[in-house]
C-alpha cells in the first residue's frame, strides 16, 4: 500500500478527479489501519486492554468502521444499518470520561473474524458512496463529502491512538513488522540551550471556508500578543530527562502539582512508561520492539511529568520555566516559516509517516535556529484546550470537543511521526488528559507571563447553559420547575409499585432523572445530545454544575 499520503483541498478542483482523491484517500486510510492492527500477534491480543482505563483493541478495530456507518445514517445519507448491534457496541468509550462503565462483565466482544468481515462490508458501502453520491464543489460542512471525509480523519486519528495502546501491550503480544520500521539512528544527545522568540501578534483559528477538513475545535479566531521568550532548541531528549529522574524529581512533592503527584502516587511511576530498567540499564519500548535507550531521542511523558521537569529545572537555574501556551506554539510555527500539509513537497519534519515508525534524535530535522517545531513527538502545551470565538458545534458530530472543555484537557501541538491527514496540519487542535501517553515530549520555554486559564468550561456552552438554569434554576414567572413536575407526577403515579427502573427519554441534563433517582432503585437517562448528558453527568459526579455554583446554587 501506498504510505504517504496527503489530506485532501476540499475548495478547489475538477468533482469527478475530486472524486477520485478521495476515494483513493478512503482506501488508503481503511488499509492504514489494517497494517496497524498486523502488529498483534493474535486474536487473543485483540481482548488485551493495554490501558486499564481504555476499551481492548478490538473495540478500536470495530470504532471506526461503526464511525461511518452511524454518521452517515444520522445525516440520512443511509436509510439502512449494516449491523445494529456493532453499531451500537461500538459506538462510545473511546476516551477515558468519568461516564464511561469499561466493566468488562458489561461486553460481549464478538471475534475478530466477525469485525473484519463487518470493516469489509462498511469498506464496500463507503466505497459506493464515493463513486454513486452526486459531489459538487467546493465541499463544506453540509455537504455529504465532509461526513465521508469527517469518518476518514477520524480514522486516521484512531491510527495513532491505537498505536500508543499497542505500544503499551506486552512485547510477547505484537510482532514488528517492516511497514512499522523504527529509527535505528542513536547517538549522544546535543546539550540543550535556550534561543529568543521575538515578540508578535499570532492568528488561532481557521475560517469555514479553509481548504481542508477540520474538527469544530479549529474554527473561530482569536489574536494573541505574544511577548519575547526564549525556547528550548530542542524537544527535552531522554538524555536530558534522566537528570531529573537522577535527582530523585519523582519522589520530591514539590516539583509536582497536586494532580501530578497523585498520579505519580497511584501509579507508583519511577520514570517515564515507555522506559524499561533492566539491572543497571535503560531500554526503550518502540511500538512492537524493546531497544537499547536511545538517549538522543525526545522523551515521550505525559503533561504532568513534563510540567514536574519543568519545574525542577526551573530550581535548578534559577529561571522560570514552563511548558508554551498554544499561542506561543504558533509564535515558533510562524518564526520558522514551516509550510503546511498539503502543500508541502515532502514533509519538513517526522511527520506524515515520511520517515520511520518512531521518534528519531531531537537535532536531525531543523526550523531555522530550533529542532522539531512540528513532528517526532507531540509537545505538550501549558494550555487546557477551549473554544475560539465564532467556535460551533457540527450537528452530525456534537461531542468530538465540548466534552473536553474542562480545564483538564491539555493541548498537544504539533504532530508525532505517525500523525497524518488533518493532524499534521498547523491548525490541528488535541486535547487529552494531563495523565494520558500518546507520543508526545515537550519543549520548554522561559518567560515571565503566566498562563492565564480559559474561563469557558463545558456548562458555559451556548446550548447547554440554558437548560442548566432551566432545569436547575429558580423557578420562572411563579410557574414550578418543569422537569420537578413531570418527576412528581411520575412519582405519585408509581407509589404503590415497587420502583425498580425508570427510564427519562430526552433527559437533556438531568433534573427529572435526578428527582425520579430519589424514589427508584435505578434510573436511565437517554439524550440525543451528549453535550447535555455530560452536564448531568457533571453533576452527579460533583454534586453541582459550574454554572449554578456562581449564581450560589446548591
Amino acid at each position: 500500500m501506498q504510505r504517504v499520503t496527503k489530506t485532501i483541498n476540499l475548495q478547489s478542483g475538477d468533482p469527478e478527479e475530486k472524486r477520485k482523491e478521495i476515494l483513493m484517500y478512503f482506501h488508503n486510510s481503511f488499509d492504514l489501519e489494517e497494517k496497524l492492527f498486523e502488529t498483534l500477534r493474535g486474536d487473543d491480543s485483540y481482548f488485551l486492554r493495554a490501558d486499564p482505563l481504555r476499551h481492548p483493541l478490538i473495540f478500536y478495530f470495530g470504532h471506526t468502521a461503526v464511525f461511518y456507518i452511524n454518521k452517515l445514517v444520522l445525516a440520512r445519507i443511509l436509510d439502512k444499518r449494516i449491523d445494529p448491534k456493532f453499531e451500537s457496541m461500538f459506538a462510545v468509550g473511546v476516551d477515558e470520561m468519568s461516564w464511561d462503565d469499561l466493566n468488562k462483565a458489561h461486553y460481549d466482544w464478538p471475534i475478530v473474524e466477525a469485525v473484519r468481515s463487518y470493516r469489509n462490508k462498511v469498506r464496500n458501502t463507503i466505497d459506493r458512496l464515493i463513486k454513486q453520491l452526486p459531489l459538487t464543489m467546493p465541499i463544506g460542512w453540509g455537504n455529504p463529502f465532509w461526513i465521508i471525509m469527517m469518518g476518514i480523519e477520524h480514522s486516521r486519528i484512531h491510527v495513532e491512538t491505537s498505536s500508543v495502546l499497542i505500544r503499551q501491550l506486552p512485547r510477547d503480544e505484537v510482532v514488528q513488522t517492516d511497514f512499522w520500521d523504527y529509527c535505528h539512528e542513536q547517538g549522544i544527545s546535543p546539550e540543550n540551550e535556550l534561543l529568543p522568540v521575538p515578540s508578535g501578534q499570532v492568528k488561532l483559528g481557521k475560517v469555514k471556508d479553509h481548504s481542508i477538513y477540520g474538527w469544530d475545535c479549529e474554527y473561530g479566531s482569536r489574536k494573541v500578543n505574544i511577548k519575547g521568550f526564549n525556547a528550548s532548541k530542542f524537544l527535552v531528549s531522554n538524555h536530558e530527562f534522566l537528570k531529573f529522574i537522577e535527582a530523585n524529581g519523582y519522589h520530591k512533592k514539590e516539583f509536582w502539582t497536586e494532580e501530578g503527584w497523585n498520579w505519580k502516587e497511584f501509579q507508583q511511576a519511577e520514570f517515564p512508561r515507555f522506559w524499561i530498567k533492566e539491572e543497571e540499564c535503560w531500554k526503550f519500548r518502540t511500538m512492537a520492539s524493546i531497544v537499547n535507550m536511545p538517549w538522543n531521542w525526545p522523551v515521550e511523558v505525559n503533561y504532568l511529568e513534563a510540567k514536574a521537569f519543568c519545574n525542577w529545572l526551573s530550581k535548578e537555574t534559577g529561571i522560570n520555566l514552563r511548558l508554551p501556551t498554544e499561542a506561543e506554539w504558533y509564535r515558533l510555527h510562524d518564526q520558522s516559516n514551516i509550510p503546511d500539509q498539503p502543500e508541502w513537497e515532502k514533509a519538513p519534519g517526522n511527520i506524515n509517516l515520511e520517515y520511520k515508525a518512531s521518534p528519531c534524535p531531537v537535532d536531525k530535522f531543523k526550523f531555522d535556529d530550533l529542532y522539531d517545531v512540528i513532528g517526532n513527538v507531540w509537545q505538550w502545551t501549558d494550555m487546557p484546550i477551549d473554544a475560539f470565538p465564532g467556535f460551533d458545534v457540527h450537528p452530525l458530530y456534537d461531542d468530538f470537543s465540548t466534552p473536553t472543555f474542562d480545564n483538564r484537557h491539555n493541548l498537544i501541538k504539533g504532530g508525532s511521526w505517525i500523525s497524518t491527514g488533518n493532524e499534521s496540519t498547523k491548525h490541528a487542535r488535541y486535547a487529552f488528559r494531563r495523565h494520558f501517553y500518546q507520543h508526545a515530549g515537550f519543549r520548554y520555554i522561559e518567560t515571565d507571563q503566566p498562563v492565564i486559564l480559559p474561563e469557558n468550561l463545558y456548562e458555559e456552552e451556548p446550548d447547554v447553559t440554558p437548560y442548566c438554569d432551566m432545569h436547575w434554576g429558580e423557578d420562572k414567572f411563579g410557574i414550578p420547575n418543569y422537569q420537578k413536575t413531570l418527576a412528581d407526577l411520575a412519582l405519585n403515579f408509581t407509589e404503590k409499585n415497587s420502583r425498580q427502573h425508570a427510564l427519562s427519554i430526552g433527559c437533556k441534563v438531568g433534573r427529572t432523572a435526578f428527582e425520579l433517582a430519589r424514589k427508584f432503585n435505578k434510573v436511565t437517562g437517554l439524550d440525543f445530545t451528549v453535550r447535555h448528558l455530560k452536564a448531568g453527568v457533571a453533576m452527579q459526579n460533583k454534586e453541582y454544575c459550574d454554572i449554578l455554583s456562581r449564581k450560589k446554587v446548591t
